[in-house]
C-alpha cells in the first residue's frame, strides 16, 4: 500500500512538472511569437536638428526594439513632410505649422498627424546682430528679415508684426534655412532673423541680441505626423505606437537625468553643457514634454493658426485641420501613453 502510495506521488510530481514545463513552453512561445511580429519590420523616423529621439532611446536603455530603426536628420518639419510624401520616411515630428501646407498641397493623402507632442517654445525668437539700431519690433519697417518659411517662426514673426502695428509688406521677408538664415544675420546680409533651436543658439554664441521672444506666442505643440502607408500598414502601425511609448518614457528618463541628458545635448549642438542644462531645467519648467493623444484642444489650436495664415493672405482658403488629423492611434496610444 505503502509502494502504490509512493508510485501515485510521484506520478503526481511527474505530472505537475510536465504541465509546468508545457505552460513555460507555452508563455516563451507566445512572448517570441509578440517579438517575431515585428521581426523584419523597419520604420523610418525623421528627426529635425539632430538625432534627439535616437540618441535619447540610447540613454534611456530604450532602443531594444523589436523592430528596425533607420534614422535621418532634416534641417525642419517642411523637409520631413517633402521626405514622407515621396515615401522616405514613415514618422516625425514637426511644429504645427508644416502640416497645414503640406495638406494644402497633398491633400492629406500622403500624412497624417497621429498624436501631439507637448514641449516648451524657448530658443524661438527674433534676433539682431549686436550693435543693431533695431531694438523693438516697430523698428524691423523697411528692414531686411530673415525666416524659415511654412514654420514656426514664420508664425510667430507674423504675431510680432501683428502686435507691433506692422503687416508682412512693411518688412522685407527674406526667406532662408536655417543654416543659410543664421549665415546670413551673422554675415550682414540680413538686418533680423526669426529662427528657433541650434540657429538661435548659435546666434547668440555670435553676440546676437534677442528683439522678442515667441514662448508667449506659440502652444508648444509638436504634432507627430505619419505616412498614410505606415498608418495602413499593420505591423508598421503596431511598431509606432510602440515606438511613441519609448519616446514618452525617454522624456521621463530625462527628467530623472538632467545632468547626463544635458551633457548629451551640448555634444550634438556645440553647446557648454551648463548652457543645454539651464535650457532643459528652464523648458521642464514651463512646460514638461510629453506626448498626448489628439483632442479637440490640440486641432483647435492648429485651425488658429490656419487662419491667421488666410487673414494675412499666406494661404487663400480656409482649410479644416480634422481634414489632416488621424484617430486611428487615439485608443492605442491613450493606453500606452498612460504607463
Amino acid at each position: 500500500m505503502k509502494n502504490r502510495v509512493n508510485i501515485l506521488i510521484a506520478l503526481g510530481l511527474l505530472a505537475v512538472l510536465i504541465l509546468s514545463g508545457c505552460s513555460s513552453q507555452g508563455s516563451n512561445a507566445s512572448e517570441s511569437k509578440k517579438d517575431s511580429n515585428l521581426d523584419g519590420v523597419t520604420i523610418k523616423v525623421a528627426q529635425t536638428g539632430w538625432g534627439s529621439y535616437e540618441e535619447a532611446l540610447k540613454a534611456a536603455e530604450l532602443d531594444d526594439t523589436p523592430y528596425k530603426v533607420e534614422y535621418s536628420v532634416f534641417q525642419g518639419g517642411n523637409l520631413i513632410l517633402e521626405a514622407m510624401t515621396a515615401g522616405h520616411v514613415d514618422f516625425g515630428a514637426t511644429s504645427e505649422i508644416p502640416p497645414i501646407f503640406s495638406a494644402l498641397s497633398q491633400k492629406g493623402e500622403n500624412s497624417k498627424v497621429i498624436a501631439t507632442q507637448q514641449s516648451h517654445t524657448l530658443q524661438q525668437e527674433l534676433v539682431v546682430p549686436k550693435g543693431s539700431k533695431i531694438k523693438k519690433v516697430e523698428d524691423l519697417k523697411g528692414k531686411k528679415v530673415a525666416y524659415v518659411n511654412n514654420t514656426t517662426s514664420h508664425y510667430f514673426l507674423i504675431k510680432m508684426l501683428e502686435d507691433a502695428g506692422l503687416s508682412w509688406e512693411d518688412i522685407k521677408p527674406v526667406q532662408l534655412t536655417t543654416s543659410d538664415g543664421l549665415t546670413a544675420l551673422v554675415g550682414g546680409k540680413v538686418d533680423a532673423l526669426a529662427s528657433y533651436g541650434n540657429a538661435i543658439l548659435s546666434a547668440h554664441e555670435n553676440d546676437a541680441v534677442t528683439v522678442a521672444s515667441a514662448k508667449d506666442i506659440l502652444s508648444g505643440n509638436f504634432q507627430l505626423n505619419a505616412s498614410t502607408a505606415a498608418i495602413e500598414d499593420p505591423k508598421k502601425h503596431k511598431a509606432i505606437v510602440d515606438y511613441i511609448s519609448r519616446i514618452n518614457k525617454a522624456y521621463e528618463w530625462q527628467r530623472q537625468h538632467k545632468e547626463e541628458w544635458a551633457k548629451i545635448v551640448a555634444a550634438n549642438t556645440k553647446q557648454p553643457v551648463k548652457q543645454a542644462l539651464q535650457t532643459l531645467e528652464e523648458g521642464e519648467a514651463q512646460k514638461p514634454t510629453k506626448i498626448i493623444p489628439n483632442s479637440e484642444v490640440t486641432v483647435d489650436s492648429q485651425q488658429d493658426i490656419i487662419e491667421t495664415f488666410k487673414d494675412v493672405g499666406i494661404i487663400e482658403k480656409s482649410l479644416d485641420a480634422k481634414t489632416f488629423w488621424s484617430d486611428k492611434f487615439d485608443k492605442e496610444l491613450a493606453k500606452v501613453l498612460k504607463k
